[in-house]
């Protein structure tokens, strides 16, 4: 019997732009496991797909709970998929390595951005039970990037120097740029 593809039942939705107060603000807990939580899960499932992404936080769709989903290779390209509600990222260490990084929510940006090569989230699954999820290399890099957004970031916060010059002045050029939109995390 095969299994049913995650997103294939749900409704993708526009990616919330960086600059939306949604997506620079930290999410709520989610305090109710129920079928809206599932159809929640489902959508962005959905919605990551269709964007070719490999992640995608809550308030990426413009929903400000403590959710994310991913279907992300490690180095070793295994295959990591599922969804997880209430994370927090409980370790983060190895060696930093500085990857090629990019954002659903960021459009075409993408840049060196410096990440520990192994991190653990803990939280919950779609009933409640407890979860811990481990990874290592470019999915380690994913979940600290999903991490991120739940608590109102974007990898750009973590560039410094010139790359993070380098990255605001491709925002600054992106057809997708609103001046003033983002506040003090404005280009």
């Amino acid at each position: 019997m095969l299994s049913r593809i995650p997103g294939s039942a749900g409704v993708v939705h526009p990616v919330t732009p960086w600059a939306s107060p949604v997506l620079r603000t930290p999410c709520e807990s989610v305090e109710t496991f129920d079928a809206e939580l599932a159809r929640l899960v489902e959508d962005m499932f959905a919605t990551m797909y269709a964007e070719d992404g490999v992640g995608l936080a809550a308030n990426q769709i413009g929903v400000g709970l403590r959710v994310f989903v991913y279907d992300c290779p490690d180095d070793e390209d295994e295959r990591h998929l599922g969804h997880v509600v209430n994370p927090v990222l409980v370790e983060a260490d190895g060696v930093v390595v500085a990857g090629e990084e990019g954002c659903l929510s960021l459009p075409g940006l993408r840049a060196q951005t410096p990440r520990h090569d192994r991190a653990v989230v803990r939280g919950q699954d779609l009933t409640g039970a407890p979860i811990e999820i481990e990874g290592t290399g470019f999915f380690a890099r994913c979940l600290q990037h999903e991490a991120a957004h739940l608590d109102g970031g974007v990898f750009l916060d973590g560039l410094g120097g010139w790359r993070r010059a380098r990255a605001l002045r491709a925002v600054r050029r992106a057809d997708w740029y609103v001046p003033g939109a983002a506040g003090r995390h404005d280009a």
